[in-house]
Parts: structure tokens; sequence; C-alpha cells
């Protein structure tokens, strides 16, 4: 069971690498340091703010879990507003989202949010200080109960009721290292912080043994009493991007994610998959990019759609006509909590029930 014993000794690379690393653990301990002795302040709002972020560079789920908690919230009639970094967008500064923007001037993540949340009233903001989004949420929406904040772990300004860690279950933070010799933002003993450790991207079949295993490594980095979690991501049936027609028996992948493996394995096991591309993180798609999966195509027999995922689907969504000639389908994504979500929205119930701000 590698995926639930403790770290391996550091490899060559990673030797090579720690005097970097150290001298970046120094920094982010000194910085966590002044936030925990009061040096730096934290600001307090009035709605019930959740983080969800990692103590490693992406790759995580955060962004479904953002939705989870924001359909979960909202069956609960809470009134729910997310607030992002807006990594990789093209303007700056503190932006309420409207149906004027796009993945170029939200970054992906939240415009994909806005498109799946407008309608239900879920206002979207993007700030790089997040501090100051949060007056912005209050002053367009002043009923505002839950603030969701993406990707905020690190980010100590502002206070949070709930701070949920994230991990992924193919390399969980107990097994890894701080950058550059790993892709850890932080030390391990960040986990200190969280209020929950969710361990995301599980297979639906993890056993009893396993989640005992994994929860012993993990709280051996966090505060006693702290809750584990287990999760699974679940893909629904393609959906068209621009067209109607039909999903070819064939078909090239593509994405610009993280950590791409997890949809890679789901499509080849799930389709007649003749290549997966990838592309980096956060990838602006251009005009040599939908020429280049379109000379692939042609290079094939028969008949070929291309799938991608929800992330990349928002990026191409309001893209020039030579993307929409292509047959793009991609994956709807969505977080379960194994067994089932019983016990994690009764959790996360007793903890809005207990707060005297919601």
């Amino acid at each position: 069971m590698i995926n639930s014993q403790k770290s391996s000794p550091p490899s060559l690379s990673q030797l090579i690498l720690w005097p970097l690393a150290a001298l970046y653990d120094s920094i982010t301990r000194f910085r966590n340091h002044l936030y925990n002795t009061g040096y730096q302040k934290t600001l307090d709002f009035t709605p019930f703010i959740i983080s969800v972020g990692n103590l490693s560079v992406g790759g995580t789920g955060k962004s479904p879990m953002i939705e989870y908690l924001s359909d979960l919230l909202l069956k609960e009639n809470y009134s729910v507003a997310i607030l992002s970094r807006g990594y990789g967008r093209k303007t700056k500064g503190v932006r309420l989202a409207t149906d004027e923007d796009t993945a170029e001037t939200l970054g992906d993540e939240p415009y994909q949010f806005y498109r799946k949340y407008h309608s239900r009233s879920v206002p979207v903001v993007v700030a790089e200080e997040r501090v100051l989004g949060v007056p912005e949420i209050i002053h367009h929406h002043p009923e505002t109960q839950v603030i969701l904040l993406d990707d905020a772990y690190q980010h100590r300004a502002i206070a949070r009721n709930l701070n949920l860690l994230l991990t992924s279950f193919d390399r969980p933070f107990y097994r890894d290292w701080i950058l550059p010799a790993g892709r850890l933002r932080e030390s391990r003993s960040g986990a200190k912080r969280a209020d929950v450790v969710i361990v995301t991207k599980c297979p639906e079949n993890l056993s009893e043994s396993q989640r005992e295993q994994i929860t012993h490594n993990v709280k051996m980095y966090t505060q006693e009493g702290t809750p584990v979690f287990f999760s699974s991501i679940h893909y629904g049936e393609p959906k068209p991007v621009f067209s109607t027609t039909e999903l070819s028996e064939k078909v090239i992948a593509f994405s610009g994610i993280a950590r791409p493996k997890l949809f890679q394995d789901y499509v080849r096991q799930h389709f007649l998959t003749q290549e997966c591309i990838t592309f980096a993180d956060h990838h602006r798609y251009t005009e040599k990019d939908s020429k280049q999966l379109s000379k692939g195509a042609q290079q094939e027999t028969g008949n070929i759609s291309f799938i991608t995922t929800e992330k990349d689907m928002v990026k191409l969504i309001d893209d020039p006509a030579e993307w929409q000639a292509l047959p793009i389908f991609y994956l709807p994504i969505e977080t379960r909590f194994l067994p089932d979500d019983t016990e994690f929205s009764l959790w996360i119930a007793q903890q809005l029930s207990e707060s005297t701000s919601v």
C-alpha cells in the first residue's frame, strides 16, 4: 500500500535541492510565526468564512471541493459567495464577476464557478489581495452568510471559521517535501492549522485498513481531534462544448491542468483513446493549438472527437470559430465523499450551527 506509507528517503535530486528547500522553509516558517504571534494582523469579518486549500502546489481537487460546498450550502438555504485570487487572469485588482467576463478576465476556475453558479445568485469575486475582496462581497451582497475562499490555506490575512486542508491520495503531504525538493508550499507542520483534513482523489474501493493507515499518518502532523475525511472524483457523461454532434467512437484527450493523470487514466479506461495531449497548467489555448489538434485528428482513420476537462472547457467556450469547428466534449466533474456524504455533511452543519455569525 504505497499510497498510505510514510515518506520515503529523499532522492539524490532532492538532496541536491535541499539547501534551497531549507531556505524556503525558513522564510515560510518566519512568515507563519509573524501571524502566530500577532505581529502580522489577521482581519475578522462578519460572514462565516471557509478556506479550501492545500500544502502542496496544485492538483488536489480544490475547485470540485468549492463546488461541492457551494451545492451543499445552497441546499441548506445559505447565502454563499466565492472569493478567489484569479490566478492567470489578465486583469488586476478586485473584480466582481459579471456576464461580460471570460476566463481571461477572471481566471479559469473563477470563471467556471461563475458560469455554474451565477444563476443561483452566488457572487464570484477575484482579488490578488483577497483581504480586499471580502469587503467587496459584503458591500455588493450584504446578505452573504458564507464566503468560500479558494486556495487560501497560506493566505492568513483573513481570519476563517474553518480551514479545510486537502491532500491527494496519490501524493499525501506527509510523503512530500518542501519546494523545490518537493511540491510543498510550506512544511508539513502547517497541517496543525487545519480544522479538517480531506484526502482527495481516492479510489472508490478504498479499504478500511487503508483509511486507518492514512488517518494515522495524517494525525502525526495535525492538532489532536482533527477529523480526517476521504473523497473521490466522479466524472459525468461527456457534454459537447459547442455543437450537439454525437461523440465519436475514437477520441483524442487534451488538458491543461496541474496533474492530468487521473483524467487521462479515466479517458483511457472508458473511451477508445488514440492520444492524450498534455498542456501546462492554466494553459491559454491559441489558434496554433487548435490547428495542432485538428492535424492530429486528420492523421487518424475514421471520425475523431476531442475530450477535455471542465476546467479547460471554460477557456474554450468563448474562443473563435476555429475552435468551434472542432467536435470537442468535456467531462463534468464532482467530489463524492467515501463511503457517502452523510458524515461530512453533518460535520459541516454542526460547525455552522455552532457559529453565531451565520
